[in-house]
């Protein structure tokens, strides 16, 4: 049995992670990554925490180092037989914050400085009320919570649920509107054009012409057989 949830998620907060760098810019790209949804939708606790692990220890906000173990906590999600989607934004505006420091050479060496230059950068956020859109494909049933978090300031989000029950699974070419992660279709389909969106920690891709098995929900057509996939160290 296929299940397929359409997901949306309404900003409470401004949304910020580092898209891209450029110089002292910090951007946002409004696309969030299927990597960091599993996380926030709470799908990975219950693969690597047993019930001896308090509660407020959940992964979603407490990292005990700083290694990602994306293949180790993302692929009992394959056996489960449970995907998520990148999620686009379908309305959003930016916002953008300056942040400034002092130079605390001081701190270290307790040498008097010999300039008062402060250190400073800009971070393009994406500003509350904000809404994205992506899909879940399950083989049970899920139960999602009604609020989650997102991003390097853990912003408050609301998500929506909503399952879809008429679709159809077919077979060809066609034109896939919702961003993908490449590595999750490339060994089940024929990827043939699409336009990058560069990101870490893997670069999705959007506009996408495609050939394979996919999933017709009214005008959205969504690849089938997608499992979370990755690079060869």
């Amino acid at each position: 049995m296929t299940l397929i949830y359409r997901c949306q998620i309404e900003l409470h907060d401004s949304l910020y992670f580092a898209t891209r760098e450029i110089g002292r810019l910090y951007e946002t790209e409004p696309i969030i990554h299927n990597y960091a949804l599993c996380y926030a939708l709470g799908l990975v606790d219950s693969q690597i925490y047993s019930t001896t692990v308090p509660e407020e220890h959940s992964y979603r906000y407490f990292c005990p180092e700083q290694i990602p173990k994306y293949e180790q906590h993302l692929t009992p999600l394959n056996q489960q037989g449970i995907y998520v989607t990148p999620a686009k934004a379908i309305s959003h505006s930016s916002t953008l914050n300056t942040w400034k420091y002092a130079n605390n050479n001081y701190h270290v060496e307790m040498e008097k400085t010999q300039k008062n230059i402060p250190s400073f950068g800009r971070a393009k956020e994406i500003a509350p009320e904000s809404k994205f859109e992506f899909f879940i494909i399950s083989e049970k049933p899920l139960k999602l919570a009604k609020w989650i978090r997102l991003g390097k300031w853990m912003s408050k989000a609301e998500l929506k649920t909503e399952e879809i029950t008429k679709f159809e699974r077919k077979n060809g070419e066609f034109i896939c509107s919702h961003p993908l992660n490449p590595l999750d279709v490339m060994f089940s389909h024929q990827v043939i054009s699409y336009d990058v969106v560069n990101m870490p920690p893997v670069s999705l891709i959007q506009n996408v012409k495609i050939n394979g098995q996919y999933y017709q929900c009214e005008n959205l057509k969504i690849p089938a057989c997608m499992q979370y996939r990755f690079k060869a160290d």
